[in-house]
């Protein structure tokens, strides 16, 4: 873009504030941005599912389902070294793990997500699913929608409150859109997304799911993403069942979750190394998917076979294109395989350079766990029969609600996906149950882990998300006075007189902290001129009350002044060196600030 044109563009962008500013009211104006992110957010979903369904069209049309097919090996390999290639080169910068990212932008940015988010995770999501990337597309159209909604208030110069509305308008658009389900948009944003719920935030959100559904229907016409019908009406019988399943829907989340981050980790070693994590991730992905094909991409065909199949026959297209077709009994060794596998195969596309989300892959093991359990329940007799069809639905929500901690997320979602809201109070079982066990485990989401690990996670909790929003960068005094072990006591005085703080670091040459010299503690002798020359630093100097770690979570910091009483701690960096100190009276005064404007409606 010229020179010219750019400014063009922001002169343009600037008549059109000064309009808006003076003929329609700051409310009203909230409410239209809603409703055109309610828009662009089902554009966005639905480009990206036709994108991706012509892909697989594209390339899976001609296999034969009767025997393995070894193009599986080839597809998401090359699948993934085109997605690296495309942020590496294009984008230029980060766009995986998506509802992390807002989450990360919302702690840290004020709510600010770069524009090429708009679009970048569209297509490299598309690139990667569409050749066989284990991931979901759920997560890539959220930041989407979330970054159209931040992009536009920041166009027009809203402030931070505003602006993590508009952001919520986005992902609660992006879901309503992919799903077709208003209600869950609304409720994911509130459980998992958004820190604070006002009823000024409420009407923007919920305009903004009702618009995107709106035109998800004007798009993709009547039909669900899922096709369920209700095989027999739930009786109290089968409760201890549901709550059964809501139990190892639990422990298959904690499975998700913690394996999910111990294949993170194994990528990580080899972040510098971009060509080994797209051997690693390439070669694991296409040998699972060519054992296990229903790995490939989202999955959704392989639920609709699960939430339709009445038969033995129905559900043995499962095994189709694999070295296990026609291998009707291996059917329940190949599901509980499919189950482990899935989270491996999400972990080695994004650790080898795609990009998707775990919003599908959680969807995708609960189906297969909830059909396995009523399967087992059923073959082995122990209780009442269970449909296999509604228990696979059931399972959907389990699985969600105990890997994103949102169990009315999975709750509605899944109601609302199927039509099955004849089945709502045991997928409330169902839900309840799983994210009780999980939260005995794991205490957060998979998204929020990540940051957690890092103290940059935002909670509900408005004490503990001041501390996260408080940098502890910018609070430290790199303006000090050091002294060195052998400076004199009258050296150190003229120090004292021109220091603003009541110690002075004693350091030695490489600019290690050896100790603290007292301003309080010195004070019998400061003022006696005759001992000027008597003492010297290292004689005078006492041990810091405690030392800060650069990278500490400023809840550690509160936590270290509450402990010692200290006004003033040293802040080291990782080779021990001193970069500064932090004020008690600072921090403190800082906190109360940052609670009373997150307190404001």
């Amino acid at each position: 873009m010229s020179i010219d044109s750019a400014t063009e563009r922001q002169t343009w962008v600037q008549h059109l504030h000064d309009w808006r500013v003076e003929h329609v009211s700051e409310r009203m104006f909230i409410l239209i941005l809603a409703l055109l992110i309610g828009f662009f957010a089902a554009v966005a979903a639905f480009s990206l599912h036709w994108i991706i369904n012509q892909i697989v069209i594209l390339l899976t049309s001609s296999f034969e389902k009767s025997r393995a097919n070894w193009l599986y090996l080839v597809y998401p390999v090359v699948g993934i070294y085109l997605t690296s290639l495309f942020v590496r080169y294009i984008v230029k910068d980060n766009i995986s793990h998506g509802i992390t990212r807002i989450l990360y932008a919302i702690s840290s940015n004020k709510s600010r997500l770069k524009s090429h988010n708009c679009w970048s995770s569209v297509i490299a999501s598309a690139i990667t699913i569409g050749f066989g990337g284990s991931v979901g597309a759920e997560a890539p159209i959220v930041l989407t929608g979330s970054a159209i909604g931040s992009n536009l208030g920041q166009m027009f110069h809203l402030d931070r409150k505003t602006l993590m509305t508009l952001v919520g308008c986005g992902a609660a658009g992006a879901i309503a859109g992919i799903f077709k389900a208003p209600i869950a948009g609304l409720v994911f944003t509130v459980e998992v997304l958004l820190i604070d719920m006002t009823m000024s935030a409420m009407l923007p959100i919920l305009i903004s799911c009702v618009t995107a559904t709106c035109f998800t229907y004007v798009f993709s016409g009547d039909n669900s993403l899922f096709t369920f019908h209700l095989d027999s009406e739930w009786s109290v019988q089968r409760a201890p069942a549901c709550i059964l399943l809501g139990i190892v829907c639990g422990l298959t989340s904690l499975y998700f979750i913690r394996m999910m981050g111990y294949c993170e980790g194994v990528f990580s070693r080899y972040k510098d190394h971009p060509h080994i994590k797209l051997a690693i991730g390439g070669s694991v992905l296409s040998l699972l998917i060519f054992c296990f094909p229903a790995l490939y991409g989202e999955g959704y065909s392989s639920i609709n076979m699960l939430l339709n199949g009445r038969t033995e026959a129905d559900w043995n297209q499962i095994l189709n294109n694999s070295m296990w077709a026609g291998q009707g009994s291996l059917l329940l060794l190949y599901i509980a395989l499919v189950i482990l596998m899935k989270v491996v195969a999400t972990s080695a596309t994004n650790g080898g350079g795609g990009c998707g989300g775990t919003f599908a892959p959680s969807l995708f093991v609960g189906c297969f766990t909830g059909f396995l359990f009523s399967r087992l329940w059923n073959l082995y007799q122990i209780g009442i029969y269970i449909p296999e069809k509604n228990f696979a639905l059931m399972g959907m929500a389990g699985v969600m609600s105990g890997v994103m901690h949102a169990p009315l997320t999975g709750m509605f979602l899944i109601a609302e996906l199927t039509g099955g809201y004849s089945l709502l109070l045991p997928l409330m079982m169902v839900s309840v149950c799983s994210y009780l066990t999980i939260i005995i485990f794991e205490p957060h989401s998979i998204y929020g882990a990540r940051l957690a690990k890092e103290g940059k996670l935002l909670t509900h909790h408005t004490d503990h998300a001041a501390l996260t929003l408080m940098n502890l960068d910018s609070v430290i005094e790199r303006d000090y006075d050091s002294v060195s072990p052998d400076m004199e006591l009258g050296q150190i005085v003229n120090k004292i007189s021109r220091s603003h703080t009541s110690v002075l670091p004693v350091l030695d040459a490489a600019g290690n902290l050896l100790g603290e010299v007292e301003i309080m503690k010195i004070r019998n002798v400061m003022f006696r001129i005759e001992l000027y020359h008597h003492f010297k630093a290292s004689q005078l100097m006492v041990e810091p009350k405690a030392t800060l770690d650069d990278s500490i979570p400023m809840a550690d910091v509160m936590r270290t002044f509450d402990r010692t009483h200290a006004d003033w701690l040293p802040v080291l960096d990782a080779e021990r060196h001193l970069k500064g100190y932090i004020s008690r009276q600072r921090i403190y005064t800082m906190y109360r600030k940052m609670v009373a404007d997150m307190s404001e409606d």
